[in-house]
C-alpha cells in the first residue's frame, strides 16, 4: 500500500521535481500546495502519511504551519524539507515536534528511506539533522535545568541559536574569534553536547532564545 505524502513548498518547480522524484516508488503525492495556510487546510483534509514541509515560504514560516499541524493533527508525522540548515530552525522544528528535518541536497534513496521512517514511526533516522540531536538530548547524560552559564556564555549559546557563526558572535559581542571558541566549547562541556545545532535545541526547549 503506497504512503501518501503533502507537499508544501512555494517553488513550483520544487513541487513538480519531488512529486516526479517519487515515481517508480510506493510513496504518492496526494497533495502539493504552495502557502502555509493551504498546508495546514489541507493536512486535516486530506490527512496524509506524512507531510512534507519548506521552512521558508513566501506567506508565513514552515515552522508555523507546522506548530499548527501538530495542533490539529498530532498523529501526522511532519518532515521539514528545506535547502537551511540553520541550527534554528533545526532547533524550532524538534522543539515543536518535526520527526525529522531533512536538506533539499538529500539523494533520492535517502529522502525515501526517510519519508517510510517517518510513516512508521521510526524517525528520526540517520541521515537526517535530527538524529544525533533526538539521540543526544533523549540521553540521560544530556544536561538539565540546572546547568550555569556565565552572562558570557548565554550570549553566546543565544547567538548559537540563532544561526550566527563564530566571527559574527565575536563582532556582535566585540570579543576575539579565539574568546569565542573558548566560550563554544564550554558551553558544549557544560550542557553535555556534541555541536552547535545540539546546542541551539537545548536553548530552544529552555527558551533561552
Amino acid at each position: 500500500m503506497a504512503i501518501t505524502v503533502l507537499i508544501a513548498d512555494d517553488h513550483p518547480m520544487i513541487r513538480s521535481g519531488l512529486d516526479g522524484l517519487f515515481s517508480g516508488t510506493d510513496i504518492a503525492v496526494v497533495a502539493t500546495v504552495e502557502n502555509t495556510k493551504d498546508a495546514v487546510e489541507q493536512t486535516v483534509q486530506k490527512r496524509p502519511d506524512v507531510v512534507l514541509l519548506d521552512v521558508r515560504m513566501n506567506e508565513g514560516s514552515g515552522l508555523d504551519a507546522l506548530e499548527q499541524i501538530k495542533k490539529l493533527e498530532p498523529n501526522i508525522p511532519v518532515v521539514i524539507l528545506s535547502t537551511y540548515d540553520n541550527p534554528t530552525y533545526v532547533a524550532r522544528a524538534h522543539a515543536l515536534g518535526a520527526c525529522d528535518y531533512v536538506t533539499k541536497g538529500t539523494s533520492r534513496d535517502d529522502l525515501v528511506r526517510v519519508i517510510k521512517a517517518a510513516a512508521s514511526g521510526e524517525s528520526p533516522i540517520e541521515v537526517g539533522l535530527l538524529y544525533s540531536v533526538a539521540s543526544t538530548l533523549g540521553s540521560k547524560k544530556s544536561a538539565g535545568d540546572d546547568v550555569s552559564l556565565t552572562n558570557r556564555e548565554s550570549q553566546v549559546l543565544r547567538h548559537i541559536a540563532l544561526g550566527l557563526s563564530n566571527r559574527e558572535i565575536a563582532n556582535s559581542l566585540q570579543i576575539s574569534i579565539e574568546t569565542v571558541k573558548e566560550h563554544v566549547q564550554n558551553i558544549l562541556r557544560k550542557i553535555r553536547v556534541s555541536d552547535r545545532t545540539q546546542a541551539a535545541v537545548w536553548a530552544v526547549r529552555r527558551n533561552i532564545v
